[in-house]
């Protein structure tokens, strides 16, 4: 029984991610996430007080994804942290559609602000500034820069999903990259110009 009854909370958020990812937020009414989900009115409202509550927990979802990927791209070297992250968020929203979803999404279920996405650059942000600081005084600007780029492609990807494609990801980060690699230290202590 309980399994069935995580299967239907599973259905509930996928098809309320589902909508949200393939439209806005307001196709994520009561009625179109019941008809997706194959569930009554009572099922959604056994497992959630609300609609807003369900949107809220496809943020949670989202969030913690979101920062399992940041995590991981942030936990090898420096130097190729942002190119790992960018690649992973581009597969990200290609293929997940509750983190495509959770990004237009506020903590509190609503369309923000802050949305996730916003908490999101702000973080990279962070990170590439941290990871930048000890091989770069333009660390700011670069990650200014990577952030700018991550929006980019997110914002992009809701209008032509090719911008999520890691080919593109990695065809600009190699645009990039040798900005990020600018006066680091190559082996034997001999600094790039």
């Amino acid at each position: 029984m309980q399994a069935r009854s995580e299967q239907t909370r599973r259905a509930l958020l996928h098809a309320t991610a589902e909508l949200i990812a393939d439209g806005r937020l307001t196709d994520a009414g009561l009625v179109n996430i019941c008809r997706r989900a194959g569930v009554s009115r009572g099922a959604l409202y056994h497992h959630f007080s609300s609609t807003t509550a369900l949107t809220a927990a496809v943020y949670e979802e989202a969030r913690q994804r979101v920062e399992a990927l940041t995590e991981e791209a942030f936990a090898g070297p420096a130097a190729d942290a942002p190119e790992r992250f960018l690649l992973a968020l581009g597969e990200a929203l290609r293929t997940e559609k509750v983190v495509r979803a959770g990004m237009q999404l506020a903590a509190d279920g609503s369309s923000g602000p802050p949305r996730l996405r916003d908490d999101l650059l702000t973080a990279v942000h962070e990170r590439v500034t941290e990871a930048q600081k000890e091989a770069e005084e333009a660390a700011e600007d670069l990650a200014d820069l990577a952030m700018v780029m991550a929006a980019g492609i997110e914002s992009l990807g809701h209008t032509d999903p090719s911008w999520w494609d890691g080919d593109i990801s990695r065809r600009l980060w190699g645009l990039l990259r040798p900005l990020f690699d600018h006066g680091r230290p190559r082996r034997g202590g001999e600094r790039r110009i």
